[in-house]
Order: C-alpha cells, then sequence, then structure tokens
C-alpha cells in the first residue's frame, strides 16, 4: 500500500508547484518565489565557497609556518639539557611523537655593510634537524653539512639573502645581547660568521628573520653550556596540543612543554574570529532571501484566502492551514539550500578552474606571486561547515514561514467568501 502523506503536506506541496505553472494568474508571487530561491541558493554557496578558501588560506599558512617551527617545544626548569637525547627517547614513548632534536634559540643583531636588523638565530644539530623541521629536507645534504662546529657557518632565508644582496661565501657579523665587561663597560660580543647556504621555508616571516647555525656555535655565541631546549615532530600536528599535555603530566613539573598552538595564539585566534564575523555577515545574504520569503507568503496567503475559507469550513482546522503554508515556505527554502549546496561545493571543489576563467576572461591576476607567493587561489572544503550552513539556511526559512501562516489559519471563513 503507497504511503499516504497528510493533506496539508499535499496541498502545500501543490501550491508550491502551482506557484511556478501558473504564471499568468500569479505571475508576481511567482517571481517573489524564484527571487527567493535565487537569494537563498546565492548566500549558501557564496557561504560555502568564502569560508574553504579563508580554510585554504588557514591551512598553507598553517603547513608553511609549521615546516619552520616546532611541533612542539620541550624546555627544562632547571636550565640548559646536558643531555636532550635522553629527553628525546623519554617523549618517544608517546606512540605519535616521531623525531626530536635539540636547539639554542636567542636572539641578535645582524649586520651587513650599513644594513642593521634584527634576527632570531637557531643552533641545531645539522643531522637530527631535517627530522622536525620539513623545508630543511629540501636543503641539499652538502649545504647542511658545512654548519660544522668550530667553522662558524650559518644559513640564512632567500628574502633576507636578497635584501642585503649577499650569496654564499659572504660574511655577515652577529651581535649577541650578552656582553662582556670590561674597564669601559659592557661591550656587546660581535663575531663574523660565513654564509654557507640559503633556505626557502615559503614563508616570508622566517625567511627574513631566522638564521641557522650549528648548535655548537650557538652555545658559544650565546654563553649557553648544552641545548636550549628540544623540538620534537608529532604523526599528526592537529593532536600537537592533546599530545602537549600528555607528555606535560608524563615529564612532569621540572620541564615546560608547548605546542604549535601556544606560540602563535595570537594569530590563530585573529583567523578563527575573523572567519566567524564572516560566516555571520554573508549568513546576512540569507537572511535577506528569507525575508522575500515572508512576502512571497504573505502574498500567496492573501491571493488564496477563498481556498483557505472552504478548507475551513469543511473542516481544517488552524493548525492544519498553517500546517499548509510552513509546508509551502519550507519547501522553497530547501529548494533554495540544495541548490546553493550544490553550487557551493561544486565552487569550492574547482576554485582554481574558476579563478583561471575569470583571469583568462578580465585580462588580470587574482593572486599575483610577487606579491602573495602563491601562484593559486586555496580551498579546503569542510563538510561540518556545510552542512553547518545548510542546517542554518533552512531554520532561517522554517522561522519565516511562522508568522505568514499564522496569518492564513486567522483568516475567517465568511469574511474571505463574502465577495467571492
Amino acid at each position: 500500500m503507497p504511503l499516504q502523506l497528510p493533506y496539508e503536506f499535499q496541498i502545500g506541496l501543490r501550491y508550491t508547484r502551482a506557484g511556478r505553472r501558473a504564471r499568468r494568474r500569479n505571475g508576481f508571487i511567482s517571481f517573489i518565489s524564484a527571487l527567493s530561491v535565487a537569494g537563498i541558493a546565492l548566500g549558501v554557496a557564496a557561504l560555502i565557497t568564502v569560508l574553504s578558501v579563508m580554510n585554504g588560506f588557514q591551512k598553507q599558512v598553517r603547513d608553511r609556518m609549521l615546516a619552520v617551527l616546532s611541533h612542539i617545544e620541550v624546555f627544562s626548569t632547571q636550565g640548559p639539557f646536558a643531555d636532550p637525547a635522553a629527553l628525546v627517547l623519554k617523549a618517544k614513548q608517546q606512540p605519535k611523537v616521531l623525531a626530536g632534536a635539540p636547539f639554542v634559540m636567542g636572539q641578535v643583531m645582524l649586520t651587513r655593510d650599513e644594513s642593521v636588523r634584527g634576527v632570531i638565530v637557531r643552533g641545531i644539530d645539522p643531522k637530527l634537524e631535517p627530522s622536525v623541521a620539513d623545508f630543511l629536507q629540501q636543503v641539499p645534504n652538502e649545504t647542511l653539512e658545512a654548519l660544522q662546529p668550530g667553522q662558524f657557518g650559518v644559513m640564512i632565508g632567500g628574502e633576507l639573502a636578497r635584501q642585503l644582496l649577499i650569496s654564499p661565501g659572504d660574511r655577515i657579523t652577529l651581535i649577541a645581547p650578552q656582553g662582556t665587561m670590561t674597564p669601559a663597560g659592557v661591550v656587546p660580543r660581535a663575531r663574523q660568521f660565513k654564509l654557507v647556504g640559503i633556505f626557502d621555508s615559503g614563508h616570508y616571516e622566517y625567511d627574513t628573520s631566522l638564521v641557522l647555525m650549528n648548535i655548537q656555535d650557538a652555545g658559544r655565541l650565546f654563553r649557553v653550556d648544552g641545548a636550549g631546549g628540544v623540538r620534537l615532530k608529532t604523526s599528526d600536528m592537529l593532536d600537537a596540543p592533546a599530545i602537549a599535555v600528555q607528555l606535560a603530566a608524563m615529564l612532569g613539573a621540572d620541564y615546560y612543554v608547548r605546542d604549535w598552538s601556544r606560540e602563535n595564539r595570537n594569530w590563530f585566534a585573529a583567523v578563527k574570529i575573523e572567519k566567524r564575523m564572516m560566516f555571520i555577515i554573508l549568513m546576512l545574504i540569507i537572511a535577506v532571501a528569507a525575508f522575500n520569503l515572508v512576502s512571497m507568503l504573505v502574498m500567496t496567503v492573501t491571493d488564496k484566502q477563498a481556498d483557505i475559507a472552504i478548507l475551513r469550513t469543511i473542516g481544517a482546522t488552524p493548525g492544519s492551514v498553517m500546517k499548509i503554508f510552513i509546508v509551502q515556505g519550507a519547501m522553497v527554502g530547501l529548494l533554495g539550500t540544495a541548490i546553493g549546496m550544490v553550487l557551493g561545493v561544486t565552487l569550492a571543489l574547482n576554485i582554481d578552474t574558476v579563478v583561471a576563467a575569470v583571469e583568462s576572461a578580465f585580462g588580470f591576476q587574482v593572486l599575483p606571486k610577487g606579491i602573495y607567493f602563491i601562484n593559486e587561489l586555496p580551498s579546503d572544503l569542510h563538510w561540518d561547515d556545510v552542512g553547518t550552513i545548510g542546517l542554518c539556511a533552512c531554520v532561517l526559512a522554517f522561522f519565516s514561514t511562522l508568522y505568514p501562516s499564522w496569518r492564513a489559519s486567522r483568516v475567517r471563513p465568511a469574511e474571505a467568501l463574502r465577495y467571492e
């Protein structure tokens, strides 16, 4: 036996179809209905596409940032590590910790001819560092091997090298803040270093401010006996905050554990707020389309007063009349949401093709590589975002039907049929 829908659903669906077919009688109502569908669809599609592009930018910046930074850093509250290898072995008892490497970190002034700028020095073990820093895997082995202790060789980013107009073989001077006490007062300690290689991390900030050298040379520069900390790499960088909590409990109070989300808390918080505000702003587009839905239903109720009166006279309750128009409005909202979700997902998955077509048609570059250092618009579609957007659009459409449907349930049969 076929499923029999309640008559409220059948009439509501019939009104939805009739609004599109009876163009001569209800042409303006059909136009408002189509406008509501198009508005909801465009709003949903725009929101899905924009959030996917924002997710893509966030993922690309985060991946490039974490190619330089540590997933997890461990510091000792007792001072430098005398045996960092023992700590790495202990940290690897956590199954998701893949590798570790000691480091020494400090800030110095870099001078070259008349150029002076502040940079960050990271002393590394050339053999272990590539296991925790992905960007060094692209550096030739002979370049890393040139960072021998006592040779005072350094590597800098490509952007910094271009700004200073230097190349491998040139010398730079690093001035450490820890000075030497002399009869004339505190004199900053300066030492010349030879540039042995150039790296490119893909992140402008680190390509202009990071200097790599052997950990022993950095120890001499900053007067640190041992490793200042240990960098750890995990199997999944998104799990690093949870892994850091487990390591802190396992290592005890003598160690301080910091993950990448804490080190860049302000940046990630700003991106999160920006994404939330963009969601709210673009949701207003769907809200405007929902207002069109209210207008369409109000006019439909006015046009169908005679039909409502006949239904009331044959026994339909005010609640049943209200359900009829809720079904009609909800179907328009569902149709617009479904079209928008399909369109938005299609655009998000093919954003590079769409951008290429726009650039070819109008003759300009959306993302000039010389400015943004990327040659394509990134997109990272999150299905939970798609579901949230679709649910919010459906909820807005549903609430938009309540007032017109309530007005329809208040129609009095005698007054509605008086002039028929």
